[in-house]
């Protein structure tokens, strides 16, 4: 029996947790891939949907890139011996030409690293991180603007259509 293999959209490939502000506040440069080094109770955790990436950074240090601030929330039944701590730095795992070219990147003045996404790949957890710059204020204001518009535009047609 033959299976069908590549980017199915099913539950192998669901969205666990979204970083919604990183569009707003800044503009999207590059993006990666990467795994992460999770406790067992993590991924019950995640398979629950129980996690949050506001105010997440990404640091390299060492040659070594960790994912900070997120916020994972142990379940009650989970782990009874084991002490979760909801906010521990938790390792990405990348290789090193994508880990120096972060590096490289983020010294620079006006640059960071930061997440925008948690999903399933298959049986394991993937973080889509991005290299990004700062929005100004007026940029904020362009982009709040255009999808407004967007917004009143669909509103618009799906009056005329039903007209």
């Amino acid at each position: 029996m033959a299976t069908k293999k590549g980017n199915s959209k099913g539950p192998s490939s669901s969205v666990i947790a979204q970083n919604k502000k990183a569009k707003f506040e800044y503009h999207i440069n590059e993006v990666f891939e990467a795994g992460l080094a999770l406790a067992g109770w993590e991924v019950k955790s995640l398979r629950a949907g129980k996690a949050q990436l506001t105010d997440t950074y990404i640091l390299v240090r060492n040659g070594e890139a960790f994912l900070l601030g997120s916020h994972i929330m142990p379940l009650n039944t989970a782990s009874t011996h084991e002490i979760a701590d909801p906010t521990r730095t938790r390792k990405l795992l990348l290789h090193r030409k994508e880990i120096a070219k972060i590096f490289s990147i983020t010294q620079d003045k006006g640059h960071t690293c930061v997440p925008l996404k948690l999903y399933w790949k298959r049986n394991k957890v993937k973080c889509e991180l991005a290299l990004v710059t700062g929005k100004q204020l007026h940029d904020k204001r362009a982009t709040e603007k255009d999808r407004d518009w967007s917004r009143q535009k669909g509103r618009i047609m799906r009056e005329h259509n039903k007209a």
